[in-house]
């Protein structure tokens, strides 16, 4: 299966970094380039420190054990997996700006760029997500 996934990153939480995560390493394993944009909440995936300590929603406590029982890989590991296989993650500039954060304080080997610059990469994507 070869394709494009486009995904937008703009929520911040746990289950939202694993829904990025898994959509994005599933297609990256079965050969399609994948990019992600992340902007606004969505940063603290990539965070270098925040995407380490993602809190569990409140109330979902119990989804601790089965995430350990079922050995799911943690975000860091996740970042990890989808950087090994291609996974172009591109921070927002505009967001970084008004935030005031800097690219050093993401995980290593990601790109900044604009909007534009992941429109150039969603325009004959096959599947866009938004997360």
């Amino acid at each position: 299966m070869s394709g494009k996934l486009a995904i937008i990153a703009s929520n911040g939480g746990l289950f939202d970094a694993y829904k990025v995560f898994n959509v994005a390493n599933a297609a990256a394993a079965t050969d399609q380039e994948v990019a992600i944009f992340f902007t606004f909440e969505g940063l603290n995936l990539i965070h270098k420190e925040v995407h380490k300590q993602l809190p569990m929603p409140e109330g979902k406590e119990h989804y601790q054990a089965g995430f350990e029982k079922a050995q799911v890989p943690s975000i860091p590991e996740l970042v990890t997996m989808a950087q090994e296989m291609g996974v172009k993650l591109i921070g927002c500039q505009m967001t970084m700006d008004v935030m005031g954060l800097k690219k050093d304080q993401f995980v290593d080997g990601i790109d900044v760029g604009g909007a534009v610059t992941f429109l150039e990469f969603a325009k004959d994507a096959d599947v866009t997500l938004t997360f």
